[in-house]
């Protein structure tokens, strides 16, 4: 255990699954945070003088912190609604959903 708490599931329907509360707010932080290095990378651009290294340290943290913003939701959607799935009774459809939105383009 991490000493965090588990995030608590959210039904607000029979077919209505939503997002865990505090993997919301984690992953918001997470792509402002890559919101920022994206910004930081257009104004980068717009200067002649932009040394191409520098870019791609920008562009790298930015594919970081989507991919930080990615495990925080998945691991959200794994506690609260992949976990749960065979006490609700769709644990089928849990992990056809899941593996669609995972798939390799």
């Amino acid at each position: 255990m991490t000493g965090k708490s588990a995030p608590t599931a959210c039904h607000t329907g029979p077919d209505h699954l939503c997002m865990p509360e505090d993997a919301r707010k984690r992953a918001a932080r997470r792509l402002n945070i890559a919101r920022g290095h994206l910004d930081a990378i257009v104004r980068m651009l717009d200067n002649p003088d932009a040394y191409c290294v520098d870019v791609l340290r920008q562009i790298k943290a930015v594919q970081g912190a989507l991919s930080g913003a990615g495990e925080v939701v998945l691991r959200g959607h794994l506690e609260a609604h992949v976990a749960t799935a065979s006490t609700r009774g769709d644990s089928v459809e849990i992990v056809e959903e899941l593996m669609e939105a995972l798939k390799y383009t």
